[in-house]
């Protein structure tokens, strides 16, 4: 698992890459690698586990020249006719997807109790499913299945999908990784979220300058780029992912939006004190990104040096942890919370609420 840097927020204590003492919540552990008898346990329940499930269903129906969903191998099915199948009039097609979903949800259930058997996670009492799993309907109602499994073994926990848009959530966590009075007469920030097939790139609104709502922040404008299409070099993604930010600065200048002279970025891995990455990346375009010469708050500060007249401030912290502080203002009845997000791989973090110091 990976500990995150630890060290007490003030307003005079420079805030750090990765750090575990964020303004509303502790960030006791996220990119937990615990491993089960055939590896790590997150490899039993992400989008690959899910078509790995119809796929051997599709097998079974096929000895018996019923596969409803014909010669289409299951790797070209696309996510939008998986979810189209719940409504069709072949009642087997219907049960083709509910089965996987089925399949899908006990192993699921299963990698969150051994989760729940870590020390972090001992009392957790609600967990948040994001990522893109989760956008889909098979993914929510694989997400009720698993709640309800869960519930039927008496294991005390809660589910629920997180609330935002996964793409969104990605950028609008970012502004939980600031202090609140870091942001004082702005209106907005720059949020990036890096993954392993796109990266995303928004202006997230929290106030009007004067009065900040950092529960109501939402994602005004953003721009994705699927760089899996490209396969880009990483000196390459970078340069994109400069020029779509100092689009938005341009966009927010015309809109007249007051942005922070502050970019929160969200990336797979384990993030270091420095912005650094020393495993995770390895999804990421180009490669090389846990090189020890390569750091990209850094790199983006060379090509982005100021926003609006001030010295840019950037933060960065694993994309799960990211996604999670979303949720924030959702979480402040529990005292313990998690997230897990289902995508390429199955993100994970983990939080306990601090408790509001008295102004």
């Amino acid at each position: 698992m990976a500990k995150p840097n630890r060290q007490e927020h003030t307003e005079t204590t420079p805030l750090i890459h990765g750090g575990a003492i964020l303004q509303s919540v502790v960030v006791d552990d996220y990119n937990n690698e615990m491993r089960g008898r055939t590896g790590f346990i997150g490899d039993d329940a992400n989008k690959k586990t899910f078509r790995l499930k119809l796929d051997e269903l599709r097998r079974r129906m096929r000895e018996l020249n019923r596969d409803p969903l014909g010669a289409v191998p299951t790797k070209e099915i696309s996510k939008k006719k998986i979810d189209g199948l719940l409504r069709d009039d072949n009642p087997e097609a219907v049960a083709l997807v509910l089965g996987a979903i089925e399949g899908f949800s006990r192993d699921f259930a299963d990698v969150i109790r051994k989760f729940m058997k870590d020390k972090s996670w001992s009392k957790t009492k609600r967990i948040v499913v994001g990522g893109g799993f989760r956008q889909r309907r098979v993914g929510e109602l694989a997400i009720a299945r698993t709640m309800m499994l869960l519930r039927n073994d008496e294991v005390d926990v809660e589910i629920v999908p997180i609330a935002h848009h996964p793409d969104e959530a990605g950028l609008i966590g970012a502004v939980h990784l600031m202090p609140d009075w870091m942001l004082k007469g702005h209106a907005a920030i720059l949020a990036v979220d890096i993954g392993g097939t796109n990266v995303r790139a928004g202006i997230v609104e929290f106030g009007n300058g004067k009065i900040r709502h950092l529960d109501d922040a939402k994602v005004r404008e953003s721009i994705m780029w699927r760089h899996a299409d490209e396969k880009p070099s990483r000196t390459a993604t970078i340069a994109k992912l400069a020029s779509m930010l100092e689009d938005l600065i341009k966009n927010a200048k015309a809109a007249r939006i007051k942005l922070a002279p502050f970019i929160g970025i969200g990336c797979p891995g384990v993030i270091e004190v420095d912005g650094s990455i020393t495993r995770g990346g390895q999804n990421l375009p180009g490669g090389n990104w846990e090189s020890d010469h390569f750091n990209l708050p850094a790199e983006l500060m060379k090509t982005i040096p100021q926003i609006e007249g001030s010295n840019t401030f950037i933060i960065m912290h694993n994309d799960a942890v990211v996604q999670g502080l979303s949720q924030v203002p959702l979480m402040r009845d529990v005292a313990s919370w998690a997230v897990l997000t289902i995508g390429t791989g199955l993100g994970n973090a983990h939080f306990t609420n601090r408790v509001p110091q008295e102004k």
